[in-house]
């Protein structure tokens, strides 16, 4: 079968006896780089006895076959440089691919750092969505967050420290500068930090460009922010979703879902307007 192992984020201390057993014991590990491998094996003194597979997002294509070859008969240990595979990491082909093949797949928890920044946050964690990275170019990065813009759900991005000040200043433009949010770096370690504020309060922060591995995580829309919402907004946005590249029928239920409405009737809708 194939594991999914999480691994530390940041505190070696936050390695699961789990994980420690089966590095020790697996015959066979995918890792994103096995030289992270080899300094998180040495510093958790865990002497490895496996043959070593790299699975980065540059040859997991090509590993596949390989890796699932093995484990027909052998378990394949997964791991990345930090958290869980899959989860804006590699792993997410080969467990696609495994359970096409019938192989099974099962999991190691451990770390995240989707799940520790929203705990810390304060801001509502009964729903939410993790978005991933964020585009590197502000063009593409306005668009994104203006597909965002009426989710209710709290909202978890992945950043880098040279570009987060440029993204604050993005969302700034598109959510509000009066939007809740918080940025964490070096979670688990020696120099964590949550900063938390409205977007305007959080881009002044980011002068100081802060170090470290970043998630920033941003408030959904409240329902005393949502403004009221004609039937003409509705076609708009319809219209708008249907130039971006979707279906008729995928632009009528991401509009009909991000506003509450019945995509049966707002599709009649669409079909009246047309008519008329």
């Amino acid at each position: 079968m194939l594991i999914l192992a999480a691994t530390p984020i940041g505190n070696l201390s936050d390695s699961s006896s789990r994980l420690i057993e089966h590095l020790g014991s697996s015959r066979f590990i995918a890792a994103e780089d096995t030289r992270t491998l080899l300094k998180l094996a040495n510093g958790l003194g865990v002497k490895l006895n496996a043959k070593l597979f790299s699975l980065h997002e540059h040859n997991e294509a090509d590993r596949v076959e390989q890796l699932l070859e093995i484990a027909k008969y052998e378990d394949v240990l997964v791991v990345t440089d930090a958290g869980m595979p899959t989860v804006s990491d590699p792993g997410f082909v080969l467990v696609r691919a495994a359970i096409e093949a019938g192989i099974a797949v099962t999991v190691i928890p451990g770390p995240s750092a989707v799940l520790a920044a929203l705990a810390v946050s304060g801001l509502p964690t009964d729903r939410f969505s993790f978005e991933g990275f964020l585009p590197r170019k502000s063009g593409e990065r306005k668009k994104f967050f203006t597909d965002l813009v009426t989710e209710a759900r709290t909202m978890v991005f992945f950043e880098s420290p040279h570009r987060i000040q440029d993204s604050l200043r993005d969302a700034l433009t598109v959510f509000g500068p009066d939007r809740r949010a918080t940025v964490s770096r070096e979670l688990t370690k020696k120099f964590e930090e949550t900063a938390r504020g409205s977007l305007a309060e959080l881009l002044e922060w980011a002068a100081i460009e802060p170090r470290g591995e970043l998630v920033l995580v941003i408030a959904g829309l409240s329902q005393m922010e949502k403004p009221e919402v004609t039937q003409a907004d509705l076609l708009e946005a319809v219209e708008f979703a249907r130039n971006s590249g979707l279906s008729l029928k995928q632009s009528v239920a991401k509009v009909a879902e991000a506003n509450g409405v019945s995509k049966s009737d707002l599709y009649q809708q669409v079909l009246d307007s047309r008519e008329s």
